[in-house]
């Protein structure tokens, strides 16, 4: 606490007090702004706050929860804002919270962490292996709170130095619940002019980040079809009606929606991941059920592969004697956005990242077809998504989310806890946005 107590003073007299001439060159490669990353990185790594960010992390991991369902860590989450002395609100989105650091006024900009675990068995033996059959963090979320209670931490630490209002937003079911749909409708972005979200990912170096303007992450629904026809003895097929036949003819067609109707340079994915019908070898089922996910960049393209979809599911069906409903799971699983980065906050990223891993370990990324429901708060308001790598040499691959053997290299967690802080310090400075007016219509957050 002693080393943070000093910066806090650094920070006060050589960075937040910054004349309004610094704020306005764009470079902020000079008076000591620069710096800003590199001290709040130093702050991450100190040992107490890296253990404790490790401790946070084990815990949420031995108790993973779905979508919806994480009350637990919820609770733990709130638990740790109170020990730190930060408000926040509570529930949002069932079991979301929202927490506040700062001023209290304007500017405010996010930072937010999701929370939820998949449906899946833990394969990887070790201490802190999931204690709950069947869930599994596999894809990270676990870390990803840790490392926003730890930038909590070092901007707490920081708080009468800070030139607005950080909102921490703790998310649950980002995995296809659209929980950041019902976050946004509970107020968690009301006075929020921007918003950061970040990933862990296997394939870049510890220490380095990745992201790219524009399209990042896909847009994303799933499809889920009941093929029903007639069953009978697999000896006497001219007595049944096939739904296993016409439910391949299905499959077979929906490949060619992207390979023959896709614009080649309108990257656009559609893969049938379920198929289940029939227990025996010699019946011909009552009927089969098949269901996928379909991706693209754009709305448009998302929404023409939905109609498409349908048309090539029943049609078909019809075709095989059979009937087809098709379930797009309008409610449980709404299709999600593009996750689209917005170009001056890509700047911003280069600029503070940069500064505080060296230019060179900031990467440029391609587009990826997975899907990120940040992309909700990035209809709403200006956003930006990024990669935090994780992988290192001495611990081997590091296997993909949504693996029952996906690792986290805690190593990160300082490294993402040090960019979400300076990334909303930074904004608060670089961003200043004009204080409404008594007149003007403002409701403060607390």
């Amino acid at each position: 606490m002693e080393f943070c107590m000093q910066l806090s003073l650094v920070l006060v007299l050589s960075v937040f007090v910054v004349p309004a001439a610094v704020l306005s060159d764009s470079s902020l490669s000079s008076n000591g702004v620069s710096e800003i990353p590199k001290k709040l990185l130093n702050c991450a790594q100190r040992p107490q706050v890296f253990d404790w960010m490790v401790g946070i992390r084990r815990k949420i991991h031995e108790n993973p929860e779905l979508g919806y369902e994480e009350f637990e860590t919820s609770e733990l989450i709130r638990a740790e804002l109170d020990k730190m002395g930060i408000k926040y609100k509570h529930p949002i989105g069932v079991t979301g919270v929202v927490g506040f650091i700062g001023t209290r006024k304007p500017p405010f900009v996010a930072i937010r962490a999701d929370m939820d675990a998949l449906a899946m068995q833990e394969m990887v033996e070790w201490e802190h292996k999931s204690k709950n059959a069947g869930k599994m963090h596999a894809c990270g979320h676990d870390a990803h709170v840790a490392m926003l209670l730890g930038a909590a931490k070092i901007l707490k630490d920081h708080e009468k130095d800070l030139q607005g209002t950080v909102v921490l937003v703790f998310q649950p079911a980002e995995e296809g619940g659209a929980g950041a749909k019902k976050m946004i409708a509970g107020g968690a972005l009301e006075n929020v002019s921007a918003i950061f979200g970040l990933h862990v990912a296997n394939h870049i170096p510890v220490a380095e980040v990745a992201s790219r303007p524009g399209p990042f992450f896909a847009g994303s629904g799933f499809f889920e079809a009941t093929i029903s026809g007639k069953g009978g003895h697999a000896a006497l097929p001219h007595h049944a009606v096939d739904p296993i036949l016409a439910a391949s003819n299905v499959i077979v067609s929906l490949q060619h929606l992207v390979s023959r109707e896709a614009d080649p340079l309108d990257s656009q994915v559609v893969t049938v991941g379920k198929f289940q019908g029939g227990d025996a070898f010699n019946v011909i089922p009552d009927s089969v059920k098949i269901g996928g996910t379909f991706r693209a960049f754009t709305m448009k393209s998302l929404m023409q592969l939905k109609q498409r979809i349908k048309q090539v599911i029943t049609g078909q069906a019809s075709v095989h004697r059979c009937i087809a409903a098709v379930n797009f799971f309008e409610d449980e699983k709404p299709i999600s956005p593009p996750t689209i980065n917005h170009n001056d906050l890509h700047e911003h990223f280069r600029n503070v990242a940069g500064d505080m891993l060296g230019f060179q370990k900031v990467k440029d990324h391609q587009p990826l077809m997975g899907s990120e429901d940040f992309a909700y708060y990035q209809e709403a308001i200006p956003g930006y998504f990024f990669l935090l790598g994780m992988a290192d040499d001495a611990l081997g691959p590091l296997p993909t989310p949504h693996s029952p053997h996906f690792r986290i290299n805690e190593d990160a967690l300082p490294f993402g806890a040090a960019l979400h802080a300076a990334f909303a310090v930074r904004y608060l400075l670089e961003f200043p946005q004009e204080v409404p007016s008594p007149a003007q219509e403002h409701h403060d957050e607390l």
